[in-house]
């Protein structure tokens, strides 16, 4: 097999710890971006947190959009794996519960319709431990096991959410169609923790920021599971290089954490930088009173009371990556927003 890799969306933040760990392996990286404007910052980018591992020559870039078809051919032609990384998630939640899903499904189909038609033996995708968790009349404390899918005509999903399980949905459906669901993979994140490589980090880090920097006086009374970013990039690289993965969905969960309960933490592992960070709880009807005039936090109200028990144990006996524990991965984000001067 081919010991180049396809990385789609590598500026984002979970894509460049994954180019990073498929080039400490060996890996030649071949990364997509919308722009080759975004080339030289991306390579600068991984240059200057891992000098030994970032190779630049063994790190390419290929100008190619989720939305349109040039490009895609070309990047892939040749590649031992495609990993698909890439997928719309704006900071500011749109009303339309739909709106995101055509680029998140259409993206998707067109990537890997690209690889399969390219003859690429392994494709990876990027998915989320939202598409497993979500359905109505959950109890308070709840198992969240490999083969559940998220119900999507939940009316109080985000657009995220539904246009992550349906982008999901539709590439197994696509794999199964084809006859090669043993050459795909889905990884499985929670909140993304970990180390910001620069000031330029996704949502979930975004999220412990404005956390430590005291922007919310309380959290709403919800948890998720949390994994550092470097223990899905190392999941990434076991899909490609254990066969046994094909045809499963990885979750990548490190333990679960109640938003309170990251605040907490949070002072205690950055003391000088998170003093403000939130400890208190508010109440659910006081969360579903604000939602109606914010759609992010209405994004939340799905999550109100309820805690989430991923039966994540088989993936380490299938990939051989122990994920690290949810708190370490938070401090890392910390250590690292302060290293960057991100807060």
């Amino acid at each position: 097999m081919s010991d180049t890799v396809v990385i789609t969306g590598v500026s984002g933040f979970i894509a460049r710890h994954i180019a990073l760990a498929c080039l400490r392996e060996g890996m030649s990286v071949r990364g997509t971006v919308r722009s080759l404007d975004k080339a030289d910052s991306v390579r600068k980018g991984l240059v200057a947190h891992d000098p030994a591992a970032a190779d630049t020559a063994r790190l390419s870039f290929f100008a190619a959009d989720l939305t349109a078809d040039a490009g895609w051919r070309e990047a892939v032609q040749g590649a031992g794996a495609v990993l698909h990384v890439a997928s719309p998630f704006p900071m500011a939640q749109p009303r339309d519960r739909n709106a995101l899903t055509p680029a998140a499904k259409g993206g998707a189909l067109r990537v890997i319709n690209a690889a399969l038609d390219a003859g690429v033996p392994r494709i990876v995708m990027t998915a989320s431990m939202v598409t497993m968790m979500y359905r109505p009349g959950r109890p308070a404390v709840f198992p969240v096991e490999e083969n559940d899918w998220t119900d999507t005509g939940w009316s109080a999903l985000s657009a995220y959410v539904v246009s992550k399980t349906e982008a999901e949905r539709a590439a197994w459906d696509l794999m199964t169609e084809r006859g090669v669901r043993n050459r795909f993979t889905t990884i499985h994140p929670g909140l993304v923790a970990g180390p910001a490589l620069d000031k330029d980090f996704g949502a979930s880090v975004e999220l412990v920021r404005m956390m430590m920097t005291g922007a919310y006086p309380a959290m709403p009374p919800a948890a998720y599971p949390v994994v550092d970013v470097r223990d899905v990039a190392d999941l990434h690289v076991a899909a490609i290089r254990r066969g046994e993965t094909g045809g499963r969905r990885l979750m990548a969960v490190g333990g679960v954490m109640g938003m309170a309960e990251m605040g907490a933490a949070l002072r205690k592992i950055a003391p000088d930088h998170a003093a403000k960070a939130p400890t208190a709880t508010l109440p659910s009807f006081v969360v579903r009173l604000a939602a109606m005039a914010d759609r992010n936090l209405a994004a939340v109200l799905p999550d109100l009371g309820a805690r989430p028990d991923p039966q994540a144990h088989y993936v380490a006996a299938l990939t051989g990556v122990v994920a690290r524990p949810a708190r370490d991965g938070l401090a890392a984000t910390a250590r690292s927003l302060v290293r960057v001067g991100a807060v």
